[in-house]
């Protein structure tokens, strides 16, 4: 059985292809894509050489997603990561996206934890409501959540509307945050 904790060893090889060590078989970036969705790190190195590539191959699936028009990036978003490249060093950028994901991480797993927790707030009218909105946001956040698949009723059709809706009204909530405090960094640059 795989141990969950250690990074996944993908191997290239000469001819570009890349090989899953714990499987004994070739992978697609979509594959590796759909490890990191499930939570697993993964480290890419070429067989010949030994160099690191996970870099680079998690830019290039970011940036297949983005081609297919699956957006996550907005475009000041991206402007402000071009900038940085130009300032010796990187600048803070680099520190402040890695605390701003340490933070989304760590406030969406202890709000989960309390919306989960007995605690006085689960008696509250709506509060099944805001729990399920909560889930379908972790899920969206973590999985790559596109919307759903499969056979619903119209009413549960009717219900992940108003989920997708009011996700996509926190996200871009936190996108704005996120590109104030973008702006804040840049001025105190």
């Amino acid at each position: 059985m795989a141990d969950d904790t250690k990074p996944l060893l993908i191997k290239r090889y000469a001819s570009r292809r890349l090989y899953n060590t714990e499987t004994s078989d070739y992978v697609t970036l979509e594959d590796i894509a759909g490890f990191i969705r499930d939570g697993r790190e993964v480290q890419i190195v070429d067989l010949k050489s030994g160099d690191d590539l996970t870099r680079q191959y998690l830019l290039q699936i970011i940036a297949e997603h983005e081609s297919r028009g699956e957006n996550v990036l907005p475009v000041n978003v991206l402007n402000d990561l071009v900038r940085s490249y130009m300032i010796p060093g990187g600048g803070l950028m680099p520190q402040f996206l890695q605390s701003s994901f340490d933070m989304l991480r760590e406030n969406q797993a202890k709000m989960m934890e309390n919306m989960n927790a007995m605690n006085p707030m689960s008696k509250m009218p709506g509060f099944e409501a805001i729990k399920a909105q909560q889930e379908a946001f972790m899920k969206a956040m973590t999985r790559g959540y596109r919307g759903w698949s499969g056979g619903t009723t119209s009413n549960e059709a009717e219900e992940i509307a108003e989920e997708e809706a009011s996700s996509s009204e926190d996200l871009d909530e936190i996108k704005r945050q996120l590109a104030e405090l973008q702006t804040k960094l840049s001025k105190l640059s």
